[in-house]
């Protein structure tokens, strides 16, 4: 045992399992947990500081707190409802319906706007006007469905579009960084689109109806929206500069976290903003942004300490892949992202697994290309809420309790597992990528 506890893996190892354990089983609030996670690592200095605290530093912690700024902003000014007015008046004829325009929309605006919580902070003001306009109310099933239909349609589909979420940019960057690979838009678009956005939108629809059945009662029109406020007119105004400058971010070089985050400062500004102070504190969900923080710094403790290298090894040492059975060894690899995402979460998965990819093509007899592109299918399959960071913001903003997000990770897996999977390995062949 005493060597075991001197081992320089032993203390990183228990406090990501003890992490894991408690996010995965909602033992203590995410915060609380992440808090806990923060205090054990700087005692036993598993990692330095700056390392562990990475997160609060990362776009993704700065995003998501802009993001609860614009979204106070857009339901105050009441954007969200004359927004929600439009779309409600014409796609909520039925469940069906409602919940396919919610899932649609998050994966279209996934073609325009680079960043998932940017996508999420602009839907889901949006989608709870729209529900809340056909009777269906915060706290409710139906309204836990529409709102995880926001976070796993953002996360979820974007997967298959390259430059739409952060996971396919690590990819992007470690296949060329370490083996000179460089992906390309529309061949990534035509591999990816049909079956894990496209087909896995419409089991996601599917899906959703069945856990989260709702019945929104037709918008009365009654319900008649008062003329355009300067208030709004200037908040739209701001909105549209921020659409403009995260789709012209390759020419400006300004990323959308400190472009969202400067719309936000301007809200917050008196006699120019339309948020004040108290609504700032019971608006702003800063238990979530210490939460996203909190899995960004667990990457990074597993990162730094090895551990992911020798998860990865060990993964590879079990996996069955042989050259003669590709379906097999195809299934493996998925296998083997999934099983990362657990300790690495989706957007640290990339950055291990395309540093090994020498390694699985060898085992596997597929190209290096093939091999790369594989891990897509595993890391846009969370098992559970905490390995996606952008369905965790949804659930934040939606109050969606962790059992709901849990159970619709469970069955969407399944679903990939079952029907995706199978049909992505046809796929592959019939493109000639294995």
């Amino acid at each position: 045992m005493a060597l075991w506890v001197t081992h320089p893996l032993f203390w990183p190892g228990v406090l990501i399992l003890l992490t894991i354990g408690l996010w995965a089983t909602s033992a203590l609030p995410e915060f609380i947990t992440a808090l806990l996670f923060f205090a054990l690592a700087i005692i036993t200095k598993v990692v330095p500081a700056q390392a562990l605290f990475s997160g609060f530093a990362s776009s993704a912690f700065w995003l998501v707190l802009s993001g609860f700024i614009l979204g106070v902003a857009i339901r105050k000014t009441g954007l969200a409802d004359r927004v929600a007015a439009m779309v409600s008046a014409r796609l909520t004829g039925s469940w069906w319906q409602m919940v396919g325009c919610v899932v649609l929309l998050s994966y279209a605006l996934a073609f325009v706007m680079p960043s998932n919580m940017g996508r999420i902070a602009l839907l889901m003001p949006i989608v709870a006007a729209m529900a809340q306009r056909v009777g269906i109310e915060e706290g409710t099933r139906a309204w836990y469905g529409l709102a995880l239909g926001v976070g796993f349609g953002t996360f979820q589909l974007s997967a298959s579009i390259l430059p739409a979420n952060v996971p396919n940019m690590v990819m992007s960057g470690a296949a060329e960084g370490a083996w000179g690979i460089h992906l390309n838009y529309l061949p990534y678009l035509l591999l990816n689109g049909p079956l894990l956005g496209v087909l896995r939108g419409i089991l996601m629809v599917v899906v959703i109806c069945w856990l989260f059945p709702g019945k929104p009662r037709p918008p009365r029109q009654a319900l008649a929206l008062p003329p355009v406020s300067l208030a709004e007119k200037r908040l739209a105004g701001l909105l549209v500069a921020v659409l403009l400058l995260w789709l012209t971010e390759g020419w400006h070089g300004i990323g959308p976290a400190w472009v969202g985050l400067a719309a936000a400062v301007i809200t917050l500004l008196p006699r120019v903003g339309c948020v004040t102070s108290d609504e700032f504190a019971s608006g702003v969900n800063i238990r979530t942004c210490i939460y996203i923080a909190g899995i960004l710094g667990l990457a990074a403790v597993v990162t730094l300490t090895g551990i992911g290298t020798l998860l990865g090894q060990a993964l590879l040492k079990i996996t069955p892949l042989d050259p003669q059975r590709p379906f097999v060894s195809f299934a493996s690899l998925v296998g083997i992202t999934t099983a990362m995402n657990f300790f690495m979460t989706a957007n640290g998965v990339p950055a291990l697994y395309s540093t090994m990819a020498d390694s699985f093509a060898s085992a596997t007899g597929f190209p290096m290309l093939a091999v790369i592109l594989i891990q897509v299918i595993g890391y846009s399959t969370p098992l559970l809420p905490y390995q996606a960071s952008p369905i965790v913001v949804a659930m934040a903003l939606g109050r969606v309790p962790a059992r709901a997000g849990m159970t619709l990770c469970f069955a969407l897996a399944a679903i990939t597992w079952v029907i995706v999977l199978p049909l992505e390995y046809g796929w592959y062949r019939l493109l000639g990528m294995l």
